[in-house]
């Protein structure tokens, strides 16, 4: 028995569509999706960005209702360094795979240029690393552990005056990286209407340094209105504790003063319950895809541009990827051939200077053994002028001596005949 679905054509200036009669089933799609993303789990991994002591740990385990591994530091950091904790948690059927960042000695270095430079590093490192999964070609990026900063919350201190330079320069620095959403740590130290105040400087400061912070989407249709409310709350003046009292008979989370307690889920005495709306049950997917589709997206433009690679060529035509890369290998087959020209050039014009180098040194051997030859045979001339005078002065010396011997000799023979002479006493 057939079981065709019967169907009707409806032309329309937009196109051609096709009404089903009966059920299809694609209507569970959604339902679908829904079951395929839950059991894998969701990754989400918050970045927070404020000074040693500003309480980010403690708003952290604030907002999760959780305890999580921290460890003091103090003020005496010899540079700014992060340190990363990752934790599995799970709330009815979903999975959530959390990670979170912190800084360490952060604001307490003299340079404060350089205390942005390792907190960019490590965005752009997370960034790479997904990249490069996506860019092999045995890629699993359903399993991969995606660690890239979905949301970077940035404490400033409740001066109640204005930012400091130091997050002015930092946050120029991360807005193009990473979702900003700015908060002021240990709000109940500053009276309401000062609080008040200081959020209009803040968002003024922002705005006319060019610091773009995270805007809760307004144009979807179930959360648009409330997200609208909530802009107009940023930053979010926040107190946290991992503290619990009981007041009204029921187990809290508060701070305790001598003048009272700071009820850090009362929305009358901080916004920690708005944060938590807007962060994690109304807009973390939003900025899990913002970090998806536009901070990720122009990293991988700019590392994929700096590699060679666009989508137009040179005549502004579109160009595919077999076409760019073979381009870019042509490219790099004539740059090699045009190396090792050069080497090749380079490597004869260095034999060549090498030969004249040991000729030369060659004429210099060959001078100095001319010189030296020259110089044995003047010695061997003088030695043999001083041989022939003394061979004279011996021969003179010998005739001499022969004269001597005969002087004596006949002197003797006439001492030998010479008369004898007696004198009166009759002796010689």
């Amino acid at each position: 028995m057939s079981s065709a679905v019967h169907t009707k054509r409806i032309l329309g200036p937009s196109g051609r569509t096709v009404q089903p009669k009966g059920r299809i089933g694609f209507a569970n799609l959604p339902d679908q999706l829904v079951n395929r993303v839950v059991s894998y789990g969701f990754d989400f991994n918050i970045l927070c960005v404020g000074e040693t002591g500003v309480g980010k740990s403690t708003l952290m385990e604030t907002l999760f209702k959780s305890a999580f591994d921290d460890v003091p530091v103090s003020h005496k950091q010899p540079e700014v360094s992060l340190t990363q904790h990752s934790y599995e948690l799970r709330e009815g059927n979903v999975n959530l795979r959390l990670t979170l960042v912190s800084t360490t000695g952060f604001g307490d270095q003299l340079s404060r240029e350089s205390s942005a430079v390792p907190i960019v590093n490590y965005i752009d490192k997370q960034f790479e690393a997904y990249l490069q999964e996506e860019l092999k070609i045995r890629r699993n990026l359903v399993d991969f552990r995606d660690t890239r900063v979905h949301v970077c919350v940035y404490f400033i201190n409740p001066t109640g005056h204005s930012l400091k330079s130091l997050d002015l320069l930092c946050m120029k620095e991360l807005d193009k990286r990473v979702n900003i959403i700015p908060v002021i740590a240990k709000a109940d130290t500053i009276s309401r209407p000062d609080l008040i105040q200081f959020k209009k400087q803040i968002m003024q400061e922002l705005g006319s340094n060019g610091i773009k912070i995270y805007t809760f989407p307004t144009n979807e249709e179930q959360v648009g209105e409330l997200n609208a409310k909530m802009n107009d709350y940023l930053p979010f003046g926040v107190v946290g504790s991992r503290e619990e009292i009981i007041a009204g008979g029921k187990r809290i989370r508060a701070r305790q003063y001598p003048w009272g307690i700071v009820e850090v889920e009362n929305e009358a005495h901080c916004e920690l319950t708005k944060l938590r709306e807007m962060l994690i049950r109304t807009n973390m997917e939003d900025l899990r895809e913002k970090t998806h589709e536009v901070h990720y997206q122009l990293y991988r433009s700019n590392r994929m541009t700096g590699m060679g690679f666009s989508d137009v060529s040179a005549d502004n035509k579109p160009i595919s990827l077999e076409e760019t890369y073979q381009q870019k290998r042509n490219e790099h087959l004539k740059e090699m051939h045009t190396r090792e020209e050069h080497m090749r050039a380079m490597f004869v014009q260095k034999v060549k200077e090498k030969e004249a180098d040991l000729k030369s040194a060659e004429q210099v051997l060959i001078d100095d053994q001319d010189r030296t030859r020259q110089k044995h045979a003047e010695e061997k001339r003088a030695l043999e002028e001083q041989r022939l005078l003394l061979e004279e002065e011996i021969t003179q010396f010998n005739k001499r001596k022969a004269q001597v011997q005969a002087q004596r000799a006949q002197t003797e023979i006439m001492a030998n005949n010479k008369p004898a002479v007696y004198t009166k006493s009759g002796k010689k």
